[in-house]
């Protein structure tokens, strides 16, 4: 949020943001952000001994996030991230993203079923918990 308190906004030009800009952004704490530098997912510029942050680097996090929220691991994203530097065409990220995404469908398909089961078994418990104490007065 902005002082006056609208959302913040990703820089329009070749503008550097700070750590504590790109933080306030993304939501993330400095230490997020030190924390994906040190994965090799981020590579802020310095000013001294200041980070700083571009366009490109905004993008990264944004991707970043959106991967560990849909249940990625850091590797498989350094991953994509990799594929997308080095393919112009984006055709090996594309590949290698449709098959993490078939595979963590399958594993959350595999969660949902095994959640299904043990909400039944609960819902059972209760019935006969409930029915119980019923006929205990």
């Amino acid at each position: 949020m902005d002082e006056n308190g609208a959302p913040a906004r990703a820089p329009s030009g070749p503008e550097l943001l700070g750590i504590k800009e790109v933080a306030t952004l993304l939501g993330v704490t400095h230490r997020t952000l030190r924390f994906y530098e040190d994965q090799g997912l981020i590579e802020p510029r310095r000013v001294g001994v200041t980070r700083v942050y571009s366009r490109r680097d905004l993008g990264r996090m944004h991707l970043i996030q959106r991967g560990k929220r849909l249940g990625f691991s850091i590797k498989d994203i350094r991953e994509f991230l990799d594929l997308y530097d080095a393919d112009p065409e984006h055709g090996g990220q594309t590949r290698a993203l449709l098959r993490k995404v078939r595979e963590r469908i399958g594993l959350l398909e595999e969660q949902r079923r095994a959640l299904d089961e043990t909400i039944a078994e609960l819902r059972g418990i209760e019935a006969e918990a409930g029915a119980r104490l019923a006929s205990l007065g």
